[in-house]
């Protein structure tokens, strides 16, 4: 298995084991075609604390037959007569992606899109992107994933919808071609109800691939975005609304900006609740335990001489004398002070004791 490595993008972000988890805001077509509100989306994110946006880009006419195209889209999600129709309008122009961009790096965010078919990945090339998105439906794809290898571009590939041996197969195209490459764990349910989130298969992409692995997360809540964090995701993508409420699927499995921040500072928080990786104390436990610890203490006045048998000791708060885990050591020592009742025991107030066998002989 290869060694996992970071995935280094253009602008210096790292992506990977070691870094901070990459918090993508996907926007898609939440925009509903209108750049004005991509505009205000992008800047919400930012707000929020999300480390990037994340677009779609379709070319219609290159994605959909013309029976596609041409299939009746009626329900109260549509945004024209037609299949075709719908799709367009959802479409914001190569001008409107470049202004949107440059406010997205302005803001410090990293922009990038799912390409959907190769004009569309030609497009993105274009504008000058640092990531690729190649979505869940098309990690079968191989023209289209050799296109993206083909462009030098880092790729983080979906993996919803797909058996172990598929994404394997998508990794070895886009591996031939040099591509860095992150893979995103994800089930492709808008929404995914919790049972099917699936999240012990982070670790287990990470060990057969030796990839980062991350995780694209449809859930309505915010638990399995955490639990993938827990489990290694160095990228977590959640759809991102400005309202749960407007039409469309994607809106109801999409985070609003309150909800995404909230998903950033736990994030944050759980990143250093996972820093430190073995069992120590802190300062601030040494500070309680010397509260809320016991010491062994006299039980009774106590003279020199006294031979001390567990009657002669107690245990009481605070913790800033000798430790009861001692306390199996201390009967048949001899008390070389006298103790009032409560005084702390130390090992000083004790003379040494006898080594075993020790004493008279013959």
């Amino acid at each position: 298995m290869n060694a996992q490595r970071p995935v280094r993008l253009a602008s210096g972000r790292a992506i990977g084991p070691g870094q901070p988890c990459f918090l993508v805001a996907e926007i898609g077509n939440n925009h509903q075609g209108d750049e004005a509100t991509a505009r205000r989306m992008i800047e919400a994110a930012a707000a929020a604390g999300a480390d990037a946006v994340k677009f779609q880009k379709r070319d219609v006419r290159a994605l959909l037959t013309r029976a596609g195209r041409q299939a009746p889209y009626t329900g109260p999600n549509s945004f024209g007569p037609t299949y075709g129709a719908h799709r367009q309008a959802l479409e914001l122009p190569q001008d409107a992606l470049a202004r949107l961009k440059a406010r997205a790096e302005a803001l410090g965010l990293v922009f990038f899109a799912s390409a959907w078919d190769a004009p569309s990945l030609d497009a993105l090339a274009a504008l000058g992107v640092e990531l690729l998105k190649i979505a869940s439906a098309d990690l079968p794809t191989l023209p289209l994933l050799r296109r993206a290898g083909a462009l030098g571009l880092p790729v983080a590939l979906s993996t919803g919808m797909s058996t172990m041996d598929e994404i394997a197969v998508a990794v070895a195209e886009l591996r031939a071609a040099g591509t860095p490459l992150i893979l995103l764990h994800c089930n492709s349910s808008y929404p995914c109800p919790p049972e099917d989130a699936a999240l012990p298969v982070l670790p287990a992409l990470a060990r057969r691939f030796g990839l980062p692995v991350g995780y694209s997360g449809h859930e309505a809540g915010l638990a399995p975005s955490l639990g993938a964090v827990a489990l290694g995701a160095c990228m977590v993508e959640r759809h991102f609304t400005l309202d749960r409420a407007l039409p469309g699927t994607d809106h109801q499995a999409s985070l609003d900006p309150e909800g995404f921040a909230q998903l950033a500072g736990m994030v944050r928080e759980l990143e250093a609740a996972l820093r430190v990786r073995r069992k120590t104390v802190t300062p601030a436990e040494r500070a309680t335990a010397a509260k809320l610890r016991k010491s062994v203490v006299a039980a009774r006045p106590l003279a020199p001489g006294t031979v001390l048998t567990p009657a002669d000791l107690a245990v009481k708060c605070p913790g800033t004398g000798l430790s009861p885990l001692h306390w199996d050591a201390l009967p048949g020592r001899v008390l070389l002070c006298a103790l009032e009742a409560d005084e702390p025991l130390a090992w000083d107030d004790l003379a040494p004791a006898r080594a075993a066998g020790a004493g008279g002989g013959t």
